[in-house]
């Protein structure tokens, strides 16, 4: 049996079922990350996390139509004193919608396991700023990889800049 995810993206990956088990998934972890402070929650463990945990954070934003606030949980490098996160989506073929949320309200807050509340501004890595931190992505969490060849678009590369 081989661990990890298949060459080709998996059938299903984009119903309206998996699109709601992963909205409870996340909300759970949101959840439970809040309740024990990030001691459970805070590490990705599922695809190449399985071998290789990966730090997560939850990403306040404000919905650019709803005007409400949601809390999603992301992977994240850092960088020095910023925060890269990835809208990868899981490879599918649009956007998640913290990332249009993120580019309509850029300022808004981060909790990061064992560090505590931040204060960010959000904006999309350039292109020569994401080529470089594209391989560390990967390097962080394999299946980045995987994500950005089942999918046309170019995967977004977040920075969290503190505030």
């Amino acid at each position: 049996m081989r661990l990890g995810l298949p060459e080709e993206r998996p059938d299903g990956l984009d119903s309206p079922v998996t699109a709601k088990v992963i909205k409870y998934m996340s909300r759970a972890q949101v959840r439970l990350f809040r309740l024990t402070n990030g001691r459970v929650g805070s590490r990705w463990r599922i695809g190449a996390g399985f071998r290789k945990p990966v730090p997560t954070l939850l990403l306040d934003h404000v919905g650019r139509k709803s005007g409400r606030t949601f809390t999603t949980p992301l992977l994240f490098l850092e960088d020095g004193p910023d925060l890269v996160v990835v809208a990868s989506q899981g490879g599918l073929p649009r956007n998640p919608q913290w990332y249009a949320n993120l580019v309509a309200h850029p300022d808004t807050t981060v909790h990061v396991p064992r560090q505590g509340v931040r204060r960010v501004r959000a904006r999309t890595a350039g292109p020569d700023e994401r080529a470089e931190l594209w391989p560390r992505l990967v390097e962080l969490y394999a299946d980045f990889a995987k994500y950005a060849r089942w999918t046309d678009r170019e995967i977004p590369v977040v920075v969290l800049e503190p505030r």
